[in-house]
């Protein structure tokens, strides 16, 4: 074959005349550069072009155009990476219903999947919460980590956020629904006790379980040990972890971020299953990846079991001091924390002047309280204990302008006291009918709080809104509940919530002591913790959630570093 090839070649070579083969340079630069004549015939810019002067502007301002946009787009893409619009990354339509499909099939019980609108919307929104919000395209109710798998591996399929939920407590937005579509994980079905280890005081329990309902148990077992964090009445312990809550018993127990969940199960995005850590009381092995998961909003992993610390039940006495001002109150507070009675001070709550009126007001109490800023106290101890405190907590509250001390002469009056501080938001609705609120929470400095608690009240009054404030004013947290009737006074309390934020901000405090982040408070993040640490949030959502499944839209600001949506 190769010879056969060398001989036609020289056949060929030989063949060719041999003048043909001399061609002037000239004209063989001349037959090489001039354009093919049928080419020239479709050339807006040839001499040659066949079509009309209206053709030809048509067709050079088209590709004008064409090259006008391909470069503002690499210039915008390069130095405007946050402008450029990008493809939808969450399912289509035609891809949710699919997922939806699938789900009904994977979960066929009766009231596994709903997709009713009404209850669509009722998961995607709250009665309490008044920040942008959407329904969701599905709710699902997993009974199990393995349904939690199932599920998650769907929504990973499809593209199609997920949304864990369980209380509907939460007060910033973090149950609402993904506007393209989502998938509600309604973990409340998810409500057992698992384990009870009284010798190693712990416990293990879905992540759907009720705080309430683990101490209630607790006590029906007859087992003297609680857990001590305490939020809104209905939290679970799942919501609890997402917003890093705390409660009343903060100033002596601490938040969700002490060490009260020893270890948790949870579903990452990629479907995986881990475990943080052992059972064990303490451990120096590697990450404390639990903590990863507190705060964290849902936005990192589903959790489905949790080992929570308890603590011994230890005797308790309920009092109740008034003060002329907050200053006075915040002052006595933080004089009685620094004696040595002070670790014997389980819980110490501030209730506004305006709180007091409110429970006066709507008939919650047989004998009505002094309209005055108020604090009541839990002090635990051994009888001996309690009485030493009691007294020095006495002593120091009339130190400080306390015009009244008194302490609940029974259990069932030290629990209808406290009961009053559990449901402030209830006393307040009660005693203004008609009228809906807007809760919000901040914290600061203990010293700083007196100042801020002023301020408020200030601009409360000075904004013509009705409102009371409550506080676990050993923490230097309190709320600010805020009424209105309509919009008009709806965006009037908007502005003031904004001003409570960067107020507390710059005392250097946050912008939430115990709520969450959600929707309503990530536009603060970048102001309380600078960018670097807001970037760094999104590099640890980015390396675990790729595809920003799990509830997208929350917690984590867009930033100048950052697209405002993970990287693939």
């Amino acid at each position: 074959m190769v010879l056969r090839a060398l001989f036609h070649r020289t056949l060929l070579r030989t063949s060719i005349p041999q003048t043909a083969r001399f061609v002037s340079s000239r004209a063989r630069l001349k037959q090489t550069t001039s354009p093919s004549p049928t080419y020239s015939l479709f050339n807006p810019w040839s001499k040659d072009f066949s079509g009309s002067w209206k053709a030809r502007a048509l067709l050079q301002s088209a590709v004008y155009a064409v090259g006008i946009v391909a470069a503002t787009t690499l210039v915008d893409s390069y130095f405007f990476p946050q402008l450029v619009d990008k493809p939808s990354r969450y399912a289509s339509r035609k891809e949710m219903k699919l997922a939806i499909d699938e789900l009904c099939a994977a979960f066929p019980g009766p009231n596994d999947v709903s997709t009713d609108p009404d209850t669509l919307r009722t998961y995607g929104f709250s009665e309490n919460s008044y920040h942008p919000a959407s329904p969701h395209s599905v709710v699902v109710r997993p009974k199990s980590t393995a349904d939690v798998v199932k599920i998650v591996n769907i929504s990973r399929k499809y593209r199609m956020p997920i949304t864990p939920y369980s209380g509907a407590t939460s007060l910033e937005g973090h149950t609402s629904g993904f506007e393209s579509g989502s998938i509600c994980l309604d973990m409340s079905g998810m409500d057992q006790i698992l384990e009870i280890h009284e010798s190693d005081s712990d416990l293990i329990c879905q992540s759907g379980t009720r705080w309430e309902d683990i101490n209630m148990t607790l006590k029906e077992k007859g087992i003297p040990l609680f857990f001590p964090l305490d939020p809104g009445p209905g939290a679970t312990i799942g919501g609890m972890i997402g917003t890093g809550c705390s409660g009343t018993n903060a100033v002596r127990y601490g938040t969700a971020r002490a060490e009260w969940f020893l270890n948790l199960t949870a579903v990452l995005p990629n479907g995986e299953v881990i475990k943080t850590r052992s059972r064990a009381r303490k451990s120096a092995a590697g990450f404390d990846i639990t903590k990863l998961f507190i705060g964290a909003e849902g936005t990192l992993g589903i959790v489905t079991e949790v080992t929570l610390r308890l603590a011994p039940v230890v005797p308790t006495k309920v009092a109740m001091a008034q003060f002329p001002d907050v200053e006075n109150a915040v002052s006595a507070v933080q004089e009685i924390l620094n004696t040595p009675y002070g670790p014997h001070i389980q819980c110490v709550e501030l209730l506004d002047d305006n709180m007091m009126k409110a429970i006066n007001t709507a008939g919650l109490v047989d004998q009505p309280f002094p309209v005055e800023d108020t604090l009541f106290f839990k002090i635990q101890g051994d009888p001996s204990s309690i009485q030493n405190t009691s007294k020095a907590v006495r002593s120091i509250a009339k130190k400080h302008g306390s015009s009244r001390f008194e302490f609940a002469s029974t259990e069932q009056e030290a629990d209808d006291l406290w009961q009053n501080r559990k449901y402030a938001l209830m006393s307040t609705l009660a005693a203004y009918p008609g009228t809906r609120c807007w809760t919000t929470d901040v914290c600061v400095p203990v010293s700083c709080l007196p100042q801020l608690v002023y301020e408020t009240k200030k601009d409360l009054a000075e904004s013509g809104v009705q409102g009371t404030i409550v506080g676990h004013v050993g923490d230097g947290n309190f709320h600010a509940l805020m009424l209105f009737r309509n919009d008009e006074e709806l965006s009037t309390v908007n502005d003031l919530v904004h001003r409570l934020v960067h107020r507390a901000i710059a005392l250097d405090g946050t912008c939430t002591g115990e709520h969450g982040v959600g929707v309503g408070k990530k536009e603060y993040l970048i102001e309380e913790l600078g960018e670097g640490t807001v970037e760094l949030m999104w590099i640890i959502k980015r390396a675990v959630d790729p595809d920003n499944l799990f509830n997208p839209g929350k917690l984590y600001p867009a930033s100048k570093k950052s697209e405002g949506v993970p990287k693939k």
